[in-house]
């Protein structure tokens, strides 16, 4: 039996569930912990034991630097998801997430052929797809800032105190720099199926982007788009803990 005490902790189990059928691995958002998903706990029954992935830098894990490149972010959780994979999972990744959880999809299958049972993409583009906007992750403080305002995903409170900035701000360098220095290199599609998820007042990603994700997937593809903005996830978790029941026919 996996003795969750013994593993490290770039993955924590908030609530161990030995009887479940599926691990449900959920990847945050930049800037982001794995606390945005302890309210998950509430959506899933016994059929699914959410396990939360921990970035350097944040929650627990705050004494450490945070990495500001995807591949040893991937290369990492690769040695650490193994132990995990002794029943069917899936993937969960909102924004950066996505990718992090896309990238960690393709290792697995090229080093071990083992795969998702799905992955869930949200709010984020097709890797395929360049990004064009400016990149902002070197810009001074006061612009960086003021850029982070507009995607709304950090509250004002937060923006406007130094000392909690003077926390966050590495941090969300770090991830900006993860996304913007990313560079997709093609490989065959995944044999997994993909669902997506998108905000309808989402002015970062497109429905059009949003729906080229088909183009990564030989196996079934969904789309479904949900109330909010960029950080949709926040306000209408329910809906999307929702879809992924009735994907995974859980519900």
């Amino acid at each position: 039996m996996l003795n969750l005490e013994k593993i490290d902790n770039w993955i924590t189990v908030p609530k161990a569930n030995p009887k479940a059928n599926l691990r449900l691995f959920c990847f945050p958002y930049a800037g982001g912990s794995s606390r945005i998903f302890r309210r998950w706990l509430e959506k899933f029954g016994n059929n699914v034991e959410l396990c939360l992935i921990e970035l350097p830098g944040r929650g627990s894990r705050i004494k450490l630097a945070p990495l500001n490149r995807l591949e040893p972010i991937v290369e990492a959780l690769a040695q650490q998801i193994q132990p995990y994979l002794d029943k069917p999972f899936a993937f969960f990744g909102h924004s950066m997430g996505g990718l992090t959880s896309f990238e960690l999809t393709r290792s697995l299958y090229k080093k071990y052929g083992i795969s998702p049972v799905h992955l869930f993409i949200s709010a984020y583009r097709p890797p395929q797809i360049p990004d064009s906007k400016p990149q902002i992750h070197t810009l001074p403080e006061s612009d960086f800032i003021a850029q982070l305002r507009h995607y709304n995903g950090t509250p004002n409170e937060v923006l406007e105190n130094q000392e909690l900035m003077e926390l966050f701000l590495p941090i969300l360098r770090a991830d900006f720099a993860v996304l913007e220095t990313y560079a997709y290199h093609h490989a065959p599609p995944l044999e997994c199926p993909i669902s997506v998820f998108g905000g309808l007042q989402d002015n970062k990603v497109s429905i059009e982007e949003l729906e080229a994700w088909r183009e990564q997937t030989n196996n079934n593809f969904s789309l479904k788009m949900l109330p909010g903005d960029h950080f949709f996830i926040n306000d209408s978790y329910s809906l999307v803990t929702e879809q992924i029941s009735e994907i995974l026919d859980f519900g």
